[in-house]
């Protein structure tokens, strides 16, 4: 921003922000500018040029600051830069593990009575099966419930983490699911049931209760709780 002929579009706004700032990146301690800042340097150029008055060895600057802006607009600046410089995964770190945090328990609570047992009353209904009993039941009601109760969720995030916790290295489980769960965890996989089995009542065999499943896109919670995540899934 030195060149004279850019100097009359520059305000006293700009000029008050352009100052460093320092920022530890590690153990390095680095200089930067508000990342805002650069936007404001690419309308300089473009109002410029449209006034005729850039030098032509300032013609490129100019066309990358509308390539520049055409893609704020698209992405924001913010995420822009934090995927210029990497930052991003750290970010998404972040928002996992913050996220996480509203699901898992800090180590694995005491078993508690999470299931209803009309919910596999629905279940026996559906695969046309003689009422069933606790720990008589076919393997693929599990596989039932990890696909429409547990890996909707946050779009698996949470399941794949209660995989880690609940399955040890020789692949024996520790508990239940939901015996990691936090209070929160536990009432959103609650809510999460009474849902599925809603549907469920809705159905008469698996095929139809499938076909519904599908059409609603998952029997899902609610969207991504930080934005984030939506930015992973992308």
């Amino acid at each position: 921003m030195d060149p004279a002929n850019l100097k009359p579009y520059i305000n006293q706004d700009v000029l008050q922000r352009i100052r460093p700032i320092k920022y530890q990146d590690g153990r390095q301690e680095k200089t930067g500018y508000v990342s805002s800042l650069l936007s404001e340097m690419c309308e300089i150029y473009l109002k410029a040029r449209r006034e005729g008055v850039l030098a032509a060895s300032q013609e490129k600057l100019a066309q990358k600051a509308e390539i520049l802006l055409s893609a704020f607009a698209k992405v924001g600046i913010d995420a822009l830069i934090d995927e210029a410089t990497g930052y991003q995964h750290d970010r998404k770190h972040d928002a996992l593990r913050l996220l996480l945090s509203k699901y898992i328990a800090d180590g694995m609570q005491r078993w508690i009575h999470t299931f209803p047992d009309t919910f596999f009353e629905e279940l026996d209904k559906l695969y046309g099966n003689e009422k069933t009993v606790s720990h008589k039941r076919p393997q693929y009601y599990g596989k039932f419930i990890n696909k429409y109760v547990y890996d909707p969720i946050e779009n698996v995030y949470v399941k794949s983490e209660l995989n880690k916790l609940n399955i040890d290295k020789r692949g024996n489980r520790r508990g239940r699911f939901h015996q990691w769960l936090s209070e929160n965890g536990r009432n959103i996989l609650i809510h999460q049931i009474g849902r599925v089995q809603g549907l469920m009542e809705m159905c008469q065999d698996i095929a139809r209760f499938k076909n519904l499943a599908e059409k609603q896109k998952k029997v899902s919670v609610a969207p991504y709780l930080f934005n984030e995540m939506n930015q992973i899934i992308e």
